[in-house]
């Protein structure tokens, strides 16, 4: 897989004037800490789970945490590379929090399949358009098994009705999503690397991100108004990953709020 020179986040704290703070405009995370002198970019260590603000306090003596910037394109060779285990289809989830970055993940991720010799974008399959409202955040299930999964496990080509948020129902029959045959899928969404689908699948990615800037997200796309139910879906999907174990069986872990400098439409951060 292609990626840059792997940069260790060490754990010792280095005084205030060491490092300025700049602000990459690719980089849709916080300002990062460049060190002078020395071309090394470090980013503050936190642990996954951790909760923003604890710094280098909450790390052990001699822990290195370390975040690889790799390639999108030398991620989508990996995909081809993998076996198909949905039938002729190789199966990607992009799973984690809301607001953590997915649906950005995975659209790169499908424009880098697109930029391969020979490649065709593949479809991605957001299950927020399989939800039936808020109170659907994980007994969506069925039905992206019933219209996507099991017709493609069969050499079929599928099709999904895609929920209206703003009518609250789904849309009418006559106007389905198809989902075709293809080399690769890609499902996108909260709970889209469930166990279940584990044995299928080619790649699973976890993003992930601190909740106050997800919560953020989340307000600033969808409005304040959904502040109640948000919180309620938050509180879901956290017991839904400590009690399915995501972010442990994934094969690849994104920080979705990276401190370390790189071109975000090229590259993304892997925590390791």
């Amino acid at each position: 897989m292609q990626h840059l020179p792997i940069m260790p986040v060490r754990t010792s704290l280095r005084p205030a004037n060491a490092c300025r703070r700049v602000q990459d405009p690719a980089d849709e995370g916080p300002p990062e800490r460049r060190c002078d002198g020395r071309g090394i970019a470090r980013a503050p260590v936190r642990r996954t789970g951790e909760p923003p603000g604890r710094g280098t306090a909450g790390a052990s003596v001699g822990r290195v945490t370390v975040a690889v910037v790799e390639a999108y394109a030398g991620l989508a060779q990996r995909v081809l590379a993998g076996p198909a285990r949905l039938g002729r289809t190789r199966l990607v989830a992009v799973d984690g929090p809301s607001g953590a970055g997915k649906s950005l993940f995975a659209a790169r991720l499908a424009d880098a399949l697109a930029a391969l010799p020979g490649g065709g974008r593949p479809p991605v399959v957001h299950t927020d358009d399989l939800l039936d409202g808020w109170d659907d955040q994980l007994t969506f299930w069925p039905r992206l098994e019933e219209w996507v999964l099991a017709p493609l496990r069969a050499g079929r080509p599928g099709a999904y009705r895609r929920y209206s948020w703003v009518r609250r129902c789904f849309l009418p029959r006559e106007v389905p999503v198809p989902v075709p045959v293809g080399v690769v899928l890609i499902v996108e969404g909260v709970s889209a690397a469930r166990a279940a689908i584990r044995p299928e699948l080619t790649l699973s990615v976890f993003v992930t991100a601190p909740t106050p800037l997800r919560l953020s997200r989340a307000l600033s796309r969808d409005g304040a108004e959904i502040l109640p139910e948000l919180r309620r879906w938050h509180a879901g999907e956290r017991v839904h990953f400590a009690a399915d174990g995501t972010e442990t069986a994934a094969d690849l872990v994104v920080d979705g709020a990276p401190a370390l400098p790189h071109d975000a439409h090229r590259y993304y951060v892997r925590r390791a």
